[in-house]
């Protein structure tokens, strides 16, 4: 199993920009607009000089309950293309109409976990009608593991390989653990509640002024809450990626506290097909050079 440590070369960077800034006017951006299960959904298509999405294209997918047009995916997208490789990033609906934006903590929440995976098979079947041949899934945090999840279970010879970049890890007792300290209530209590709602096939029935996500003291439905808080060991990637069929990198932020353990889970994966590496000081959210450190390796592995 590859097992790489970033450096940082001030000199590639700079001669990296220099190329970047040659092509920086041939790169073509646009939004795309398209429906889904009665919603209006959109993506960002950024296509790289000469190249339409019948060339090599990446599936890029953002994390929880966030947005395409966040720095560190706007900043992706754009170095991908200048190094030559298209790309689409989807505002994943949360079953919200045409979403833009962070999500609304003030609307109920409707949305699962599993509607995301959904959603980047909506996509990709997206894809190959615009005559796409090739493509690499990418996806950054919740989207990671969604992207990784999808690919395991939903395998297409379209999919030629996956790049995960720090990917949600996930075990059940952390999740209660995290809860209780974020909002100061039990989360099994609530959880059983909901749990008994969907067995019920109640799932639709509103929790009112729950703490949910990102969101204090917002409603959710019951499918919702059990979505992303039920015991399911597919939330944690490492554990996903014993599985995977294609060839697959994950990028790790050395500095990265929201998925802290990532690297030493990272550890026990043996698996051929799954390689990582590791950008030495950065965060979560790879902004400002490590994106250009994090794009090189993710154009790498993809051209190889």
């Amino acid at each position: 199993m590859l097992f790489k440590k970033s450096k940082i070369v001030a000199l590639s960077f700079s001669l990296l920009a220099g190329i970047f800034s040659l092509s920086a006017q041939a790169v073509q951006t646009k939004e795309v607009k398209t429906t889904y299960n009665g919603l209006t959904v959109n993506a960002m298509v950024v296509l790289a000089e000469g190249k339409t999405l019948a060339d090599e294209v990446v599936l890029f997918t953002h994390g929880t309950t966030t947005h395409n047009g966040r720095e560190t995916y706007k900043s992706i997208q754009k170095l991908l293309a200048e190094s030559g490789i298209s790309s689409v990033a989807p505002n994943l609906s949360l079953d919200v109409d045409d979403r833009h934006g962070e999500v609304d903590c003030t609307t109920l929440q409707s949305h699962t976990h599993d509607d995301g995976i959904a959603e980047i098979g909506f996509w990709v079947k997206w894809l190959a009608k615009q005559g796409a041949k090739s493509i690499t899934l990418m996806g950054h945090s919740r989207g990671g593991n969604q992207t990784a999840w999808y690919s395991i279970e939903h395998d297409s010879d379209l999919i030629k390989n996956i790049v995960l970049v720090a990917p949600q890890t996930w075990s059940n007792a952390a999740e209660h653990s995290d809860y209780e300290k974020k909002y100061h209530v039990p989360l099994q209590t609530l959880l059983a509640r909901a749990e008994k709602l969907v067995k019920a096939g109640k799932g639709d029935t509103v929790m009112k002024n729950v703490n949910f996500i990102y969101c204090k003291d917002t409603n959710a439905t019951a499918e919702a809450f059990v979505s992303y808080y039920r015991e399911d060991e597919r939330m944690d990637t490492p554990t996903l990626l014993k599985k995977a069929t294609k060839p697959t990198l994950v990028i790790i932020g050395s500095a990265d506290t929201v998925v802290a353990d990532l690297a030493a889970k990272m550890a026990t994966v043996n698996n051929p097909l799954v390689s990582r590496y590791i950008i030495e000081g950065s965060n979560h959210f790879f902004l400002d050079f490590y994106s250009d450190e994090l794009v090189e390796q993710a154009v790498g592995f993809i051209q190889q």
